[in-house]
């Protein structure tokens, strides 16, 4: 493995940004630089294996926008993409090491579709800096780092914008302004689901080749420097501990944060109880693929559901609701809404259409970056990081009830949850769901969590189990890969 020591990058006073994408003087701080409107935004891709091709190509389509580096810590992939672009004559710098990326002061803003684990340290680590950042959901790994995140972002005046496309969605955004109107009356509460098929990502009896073409150290980052005990490296990393937040982190950052933006929640709820468990296999994943969260808010409850097994055992489809696998029902006295990107219709609460609100998937987020990049406002982006730290503060805390959880049988839980109506309904069609799936709840039970209580000024757990509760909001981050508590 090569040895990687920490590089002084990180610099208190300013750093001259060169070349065409920065108008500043060079004797200003870094809080000063602002890109001009007529020159070019240097970016740079970190993660090229699946989502940062994607990227590669979204902002070289951009007008004024030039993809002018590619990092990744596995060169099959890096050299990869770089084939791709020389052959279209296309010439990029190549990093491997993302803190020598930053030493590169031609780059104006990185783009982060990396594993969970390296969303808040590559983030800090790219405000302090000088850079503009584009990180995709969940904004953070853990809910200190993501306040972490905020900090940076606005003491080095940077761009720090999240990958919820949604935000973007012409549907969503539509009806966002429809639902303000009141028309469907007062909002009652919310629900988000996502059901897809996960298939089991094997089983190994010990230790795994790591690739020969990837610095797992650099991989790691501030997870611990383990053994691989998994089959694939790459993207099954969203199932384990050490590195993923599971399913609701994937793609639950996306939904619960369409809820909380139209919907108008500006804080975190009061309590949270998750339960779930992982069902339909026996593999070396360790996040929940069946999972339902319970979040209380003072102005509605909202309730997330994950399902990662087919609508029943040997079929290859998927259950719904309300004819939703992927996005967000708002109930309101008068009707719902019930869509997510792409955009959606409203109800009557016969179930009849009302309104259509088509939408286009949110092609114009990484335009809204770039014109907030210039405009130098953070106002300007319709997913900052203070939205994207909330958002995926929701899906923590979620997971952080579920892995205080136990194990117990179906009549227990119920009991337990006796009182919550709307949690109550929830649980029962996922225990139908199960049964179809041929799920023997008395050989692997469901696993439910505690009730957590939510101190929203502090940022903290408070009351029962909350000393537990409150170790799980931070990480042992590993030298010399460690956010700052001091950013």
């Amino acid at each position: 493995m090569k040895n990687v020591t920490r590089r002084n990058f990180i610099k208190n006073s300013a750093a001259a940004l060169a070349g065409a994408g920065v108008v500043s003087t060079l004797q200003r701080s870094v809080r000063s630089q602002v890109v001009g409107a007529n020159d070019r935004i240097r970016v740079a891709i970190v993660g090229v294996k699946k989502q940062g091709v994607e990227h590669i190509g979204y902002f070289g389509q951009i007008p004024g926008v030039q993809v002018a580096a590619l990092c990744d810590a596995d060169t099959f992939f890096l050299d990869r993409e770089v084939k791709k672009l020389r052959d279209r004559n296309v010439k990029v710098d190549t990093y491997v090491d993302y803190r020598d990326l930053m030493d590169d002061k031609n780059i104006d803003a990185v783009v982060l579709p990396v594993p969970d684990h390296w969303h808040g340290l590559m983030t800090v680590w790219a405000c302090q800096a000088g850079k503009h950042v584009y990180v995709e959901k969940p904004a953070s790994y853990n809910i200190w780092e993501g306040r972490k995140m905020v900090e940076a972002a606005r003491k080095y005046n940077r761009i720090v914008c999240v990958g919820s496309q949604e935000r973007s969605d012409t549907g969503l955004l539509a009806f966002a302004e429809h639902f303000k109107k009141g028309t469907l009356g007062k909002v009652q509460y919310a629900r988000a689901v996502s059901y897809g098929i996960r298939t089991s990502i094997g089983k190994v009896n010990g230790p795994q080749p790591i690739p020969e073409t990837c610095d797992y150290n650099l991989f790691q980052g501030p997870a611990s420097m383990t053994p691989l005990m998994r089959e694939n490296l790459h993207y099954d990393w969203h199932w384990c501990w050490p590195t993923g937040t599971g399913e609701i982190g994937n793609l639950g950052g996306h939904v619960l944060d369409d809820v909380r933006w139209i919907v108008g929640l500006s804080g975190l709820p009061r309590r949270v109880i998750s339960l779930g468990g992982r069902f339909g296999y026996d593999d070396d994943g360790e996040t929940p693929n069946t999972q339902i969260a319970f979040y209380d808010y003072e102005e509605i409850p909202v309730v997330y559901e994950v399902r990662g097994l087919p609508i029943k055992k040997g079929d290859n489809w998927t259950d719904q609701y309300r004819g939703i696998r992927f996005g967000i029902i708002i109930q309101c006295e008068n009707g719902y809404f019930a869509g997510g990107r792409g955009g959606g219709w409203t109800y009557d609460n016969d179930g009849n259409k009302m309104d259509q609100f088509p939408g286009d998937g949110g092609g114009t987020h990484h335009i809204n970056f770039i014109e907030a990049i210039r405009s130098g406002k953070p106002e300007d982006l319709r997913a900052d990081i203070s939205e994207g730290h909330l958002s995926a503060a929701l899906c923590h805390m979620a997971n952080i009830s579920y892995r205080l959880g136990k194990r117990q049988s179906v009549e227990e839980i119920r009991s337990t949850i006796a009182e919550n109506e709307m949690l109550k309904e929830t649980f029962d069609r996922t225990l139908a769901h199960l049964e179809a799936n041929g799920v023997d709840l008395a050989g692997n039970p469901v696993t439910i969590g505690p009730t957590l209580n939510w101190n929203d000024r502090s940022e903290r757990f408070e009351n029962d189990y909350s000393d537990w509760a409150n170790m799980l909001l931070s990480r042992n981050y590993r030298e010399p890969f460690v956010v700052p508590e001091k950013v």
